[in-house]
């Protein structure tokens, strides 16, 4: 996109001396100008060298270095974040491949069951239970009038970490993180939220530094209730807020997305996220496995909320390739907890005291397997097993969002290695997606992947991972990341001030994720985008998004309109000149 935002000339402020400084979105460190040192009263509160942006990352960047280990890492971020907002989003954006694993997923899991050990400075919103009568009187604050996003989580499922309580606000302040890095969403507009319903997690509750509300969860009506008020209160403050939902646990991720977005524009990146990375990535691997997308077969392990959602927009492609929908969806094999899914299996939430979904379950269940189907396989006291069914479907592709680490066994991926031949005897290269975070969680990791497949497999993980060297070439591993799709699907759905985030809208950010990949014009290429491109990638899915907003009457700022829109809402992290108000 050729357009280019025009900075304002100055920034105003009325900040100064350490006001000014103690401001992460203001404070420019050592790059502050004897001029503005002048005006702002900062003589002798800073050391008299005066720097640039660019000596500020270099030493940022050694320090970075320097760390022993990830988490400090991850924590120096955190700091830096605190302190200098502009200085931490370019130390991001010029490493973006070094600094997206530590931002974000892996290290941020550790960072959610740290959370409490390193908080600091406030950021974001903890809305707790016992201060749900004050919801609106907090969310007033002048502080938040800028607010154009949001997201939100419960702290219950946490990556594949399972309840961290509060300490799940780590997951809402670096998904906002990449929606600045890696799309420009100014940092001012994005709200961090936090809804402390409490926590089953014995071990938060008996650590003296837990900075949550110490009770077990709420549950049924009363937590519903309490997400009702939240959710009126923001569409009250904000009426066109772009509502991102995030790791909420899959008996409330699908039922909630559901209930509100018709209510706010609103997706779930768990659900809708996953899939459109996943089916950009196998949309891409189409071109190298020797498979039309057509003839594919797919087994899903793992059918939670981010199953469910990858097997439905797949679906959806296929409808579109031409399958009518029962043939789609017979393309798919599901496998969860009890097994194979099979017709007359019950399909109810786990949790105790909420009520079973109909609708979700009637959704689930259309990718039931009929009983005369699989009436002579092997069954388990866990039903028709994932090794079974590979064994039996022969598929073609296998993608995993389990949470369980090492499901993707060698037997089970030598049984699917060996059933994917053509019948003239031509070899079929699996597609093998282990999508599960953190890395602890993987289903597999690729070095095993790419031996147990004779270096055949066509590999993309949820974390990140180093190439592979395998029979005399290296093998780079796509990381099937969703910040390949959800900065650049929010700033396309707040650039058209979209009043709902449809389907569509999901389909149109993976098809255009797929139509970036090396893959396209090199069977051989990598499945994604280089991670350091993020940044282009993210413009073009935000284009695809208005565009297709526009195309389905649900934008209200749409054509040329939208794309100077888009230009004008992109911030880039450089320092500006201050002018005192």
């Amino acid at each position: 996109m050729d357009r280019q935002r025009r900075a304002p000339e100055f920034l105003e402020t009325s900040l100064t001396g350490l006001g000014l400084l103690t401001s992460p979105m203001f404070n420019k460190g050592t790059a502050f100008p004897e001029s503005e040192r002048n005006e702002f009263s900062l003589h002798g509160l800073l050391p008299p060298h005066i720097g640039t942006l660019d000596e500020q990352v270099e030493r940022r960047l050694r320090a970075f270095r320097s760390l022993p280990d990830d988490f400090a890492r991850y924590t120096l971020m955190c700091d830096l974040q605190n302190v200098n907002e502009t200085l931490f989003y370019a130390l991001i954006t010029r490493n973006v491949e070094e600094m997206l694993p530590i931002v974000y997923t892996p290290a941020v899991g550790e960072g959610c069951q740290r959370f409490s050990e390193i908080w600091r400075r406030p950021r974001g919103v903890f809305l707790s239970y016992p201060n749900r009568s004050r919801i609106e009187t907090i969310l007033s604050h002048p502080r938040y009038d800028h607010v154009r996003c949001i997201v939100v989580s419960d702290g219950e499922r946490i990556l594949g970490l399972g309840d961290q309580g509060a300490g799940g606000m780590g997951i809402p302040i670096g998904k906002l993180a990449l929606y600045t890095a890696l799309a420009g969403i100014h940092p001012m507009t994005c709200l961090p939220v936090l809804l402390d319903v409490g926590t089953d997690n014995t071990a938060r509750i008996a650590d003296p530094l837990y900075i949550g509300w110490r009770h077990e969860r709420v549950r049924g009506a009363e937590y519903d209730k309490f997400v009702e008020t939240f959710v009126r209160v923001v569409r009250k403050r904000w009426p066109h807020v772009l509502l991102q939902w995030e790791d909420f646990a899959g008996h409330n991720a699908r039922r909630l997305l559901d209930r509100y977005r018709d209510v706010l524009p609103s997706f779930n990146d768990d659900i809708q996220g996953t899939a459109a990375v996943a089916v950009a990535t196998l949309l891409a691997a189409v071109n190298s496995s020797g498979v039309p997308l057509d003839r594919q077969r797919v087994v899903i392990f793992g059918f939670g909320s981010a199953g469910m959602g990858i097997t439905e927009l797949l679906t959806q492609a296929l409808v579109s390739s031409g399958l009518s929908e029962q043939d789609a969806r017979r393309r798919f094999y599901a496998v969860d907890k009890d097994g194979l899914l099979v017709e007359g299996m019950e399909s109810t939430p786990d949790a105790p005291g909420l009520r079973p979904d109909k609708e979700l379950a009637r959704t689930r269940m259309g990718y039931a397997r009929p009983l005369h189907e699989v009436r002579d396989w092997h069954r388990s006291q866990c039903g028709i097993e994932l090794l079974e069914v590979v064994r039996r479907v022969r598929p073609t592709a296998l993608i995993g969002v389990s949470g369980q680490a090492g499901a993707f066994s060698e037997e089970v991926v030598r049984a699917m290695m060996a059933g994917v031949q053509e019948p003239a005897g031509q070899p079929v290269r699996p597609v093998i997606l282990p999508l599960s975070n953190p890395t602890s969680r993987c289903e597999a990791t690729p070095g095993d992947l790419i031996r147990w497949t004779n270096g055949q497999a066509i590999v993309g993980t949820g974390s990140p991972f180093a190439p592979v060297e395998f029979g005399g070439r290296t093998h780079r591993i796509a990381q099937t990341n969703n910040s390949y799709i959800f900065p650049g699907m929010a700033l396309g759905i707040v650039s058209a001030k979209a009043r709902r985030v449809s389907d569509g809208m999901i389909m149109a950010a993976a098809r255009t994720l797929a139509a970036l990949s090396p893959a396209v014009t090199d069977p051989q290429g990598a499945l994604l985008p280089p991670l350091d491109s993020l940044r282009d990638v993210s413009m073009s899915v935000a284009v695809a998004v208005g565009r297709q907003a526009d195309r389905e009457g649900l934008a209200a700022v749409t054509g040329e309109a939208f794309l100077d829109y888009l230009a004008a809402n992109v911030w880039e992290p450089v320092y500006r000149p201050y002018r005192r108000r």
